[in-house]
Formats: structure tokens, sequence, C-alpha cells
């Protein structure tokens, strides 16, 4: 059967059903309690029990020693309840509550999804996990002192694995060697999380979700992750490429549909090769004439500079969004040549 859980001092509930963690519970309904390794190695989700029975399962003396128990302390990422709950712990109130970390991490998978786009699977030390808000993005850190940013393209849930969507720019450093050069099992640095683009989820007005090329990553976190917590949010994502191969992921974009997620793909170029009879022209000109009056929206849009700008104009002029309700993240690429 169920067990209630009240978070102290915040007074926040949520229920815990089967074999979940405490931890997994909280973060499965949207509270953001803080964590690191979720194996009961590091002692970041430490909670103290005000109420209640658990059993703490496996973790290390290091992260929960003996006068820690006696104290009625327990590791949130390992334990479980056996009945209704309270539990004093501190929550995270927003993504710049989250510590950020430099990690080393193991290219697991490279997996090209389009002639110029590669889904890049990162994992992380086992003692280690990456804290995040469906819509951070990590930077990867270079020998040379230079950095590459990347939105996480998984939700939070499915952080066994840390997935990038890199897009090959000409002349790009760092990109040409994710296509050229980069091997399973290349070990990498990496920074994060960072940043703000996260779903409010305070509001629950309609999401509209509006992606250009590779700035579906960061959406897809977002989507897959309300769908995972089931958030009683209606969104409807706008996907714009250039052509057919620049939808990469269109069939897991179709899938969402059974789930209630509407999906726009608009082609800017299509080919004769792509036989497309779908929606054609700038992707955000497609929203707006399905929606002219967006004054009761909330628009994500991720992409290019030029295509951010664009939205960001003509949503607000023509379609009536309110400037605090356009959130965005701009994707700037670097081309440089190569050092010698």
């Amino acid at each position: 059967m169920p067990h209630r859980i009240t978070i102290l001092p915040s007074g926040r509930c949520f229920e815990s059903e089967g074999d979940d963690t405490i931890l997994q519970a909280a973060l499965d309904a949207g509270l953001q309690l803080p964590y690191g390794c979720r194996n009961g190695a590091c002692g970041a989700c430490k909670g103290r029990v005000a109420s209640g029975r658990i059993d703490r399962g496996e973790f290390q003396e290091q992260a929960l020693s003996a006068a820690d128990v006696a104290a009625g302390h327990a590791l949130l990422c390992c334990s479980r309840a056996l009945s209704d709950l309270s539990i004093e712990c501190p929550e995270v109130g927003s993504p710049r509550g989250i510590a950020v970390k430099t990690l080393p991490c193991r290219v697991q998978r490279l997996e090209l999804l389009a002639p110029d786009v590669m889904a890049v699977d990162l994992v992380l030390p086992a003692s280690e996990r990456l804290q995040f808000v469906a819509g951070q993005y990590i930077d990867i850190l270079l020998k040379d002192g230079r950095r590459r940013s990347f939105s996480l393209a998984n939700a939070p849930h499915d952080d066994a694995c840390l997935q990038l969507h890199v897009r090959r720019i000409a002349g790009g450093y760092f990109t040409g060697h994710v296509f050229e050069t980069m091997c399973e099992r290349d070990i990498l640095r990496l920074e994060g999380p960072h940043g703000s683009f996260c779903l409010r989820e305070d509001d629950v007005r309609p999401a509209l979700l509006v992606a250009g090329g590779t700035g579906f990553a960061p959406l897809k976190a977002m989507i897959e992750d309300a769908l995972h917590r089931r958030l009683p949010r209606a969104m409807t994502l706008y996907w714009g490429a250039r052509d057919r191969t620049g939808l990469y992921a269109a069939g897991l974009a179709e899938s969402w549909r059974a789930r209630g997620v509407g999906f726009v793909p608009v082609l800017s170029e299509p080919t004769a090769g792509d036989r497309w009879t779908g929606r054609a022209g700038l992707v955000h000109d497609a929203v707006l004439a399905d929606l002219p009056d967006l004054s009761g929206y909330q628009a994500y849009v991720c992409g290019t500079p030029a295509m951010v700008e664009a939205a960001h104009r003509d949503f607000v002029r023509r379609g009536g969004l309110k400037e605090e309700d356009f959130i965005a993240d701009s994707f700037s690429f670097a081309a440089e040549p190569s050092p010698t």
C-alpha cells in the first residue's frame, strides 16, 4: 500500500509505492531533493526521520555513521518507507539550488541520428550521479581550457546515462572530434548542470515548445520528465528543420501523441526526395498560423540565435505573448580551426 511522506519544514507531501526509494518517489512527484550518487555513498541526500518507520537499505558508513543512525538520520536514495513518514531535509527551490559539479565521464555510446547529428551517451563513475532539472545543460571541458555547452536530452529520472545531441559544425573543433575521432570508452570531463531553461511548474497554462534542429534535445527532456511525473499540463511541440533528416527523432515525437502531447513538424527547405506533404516554412510562422493569439500560453523556445530572436519578436508583437512567458535557450555554435 502507498505511504504518505511529508517533508519538513515545508510540509509538502507525496506518496511512495512499492519498492521506490524515498528519493525516487519524491523526484517522481516533482519535489527536488538534493542528491549526489544515488547509491548510498556520498551523503548528499541525508535527512532525519521525524516520525514513522523506514528500511534504510544498503549504504556506506562513510556516508551515514552509526551516530547518524542513532540520531534518526537516513540516506533517502536507498531508504524505503514502511509506514507514513515525516522527514526533515532540505529542498532545492530552483535550478540554482542544485550543486554544480566537475566530473569525469566516459563515452558509452555514439549513435548517428542524422548525417550531421550524433547522440553521445556519457556515463559517470559508479559512485556519482548528476542531479539536474530537465532543460539544463552541461559544459564539456576541453584540455586546452575551452569548453563546449550541450543540453541534456534525457530526463532526470533516466540518469544512468547523460545524452547529448551534437550537431556537426563546419570548422568546429570539438564537433569535428565527435564525428571523426571520438571513440566509445573515451574519457571526458564535464561541468554542470547549468542554466534556468526549465518548465515553470507553478503555471498550468498550455506549454508551447518550439525547437529548431538540435534545440529538440532539452525539450525532449522536458516532455519526457513531464510525462513520467504525470504533470497536468497541455503541451504541444513544434519542431523545425531544414529537411526531413533534420527531424532525427520524429518517430519518438510522434509516439508522444498517444500520451496527449501535440506534435507539429515543419520543414523550411524540403527536398524532392523528402516527399514532404506536411508543414513548410519557418517553424515560428507555423505556430502563429495555428495560434494567432498566444496570450494564454507559455512558450519554451530553443534553437539558433536567429530562430530564437525571430520567435521572440513575432510571438510578442503578433501573437500577444507576454514577455515573461517567453522562455528561451539560444544555441551559439563555435566554429574555429583546430589548434596547430
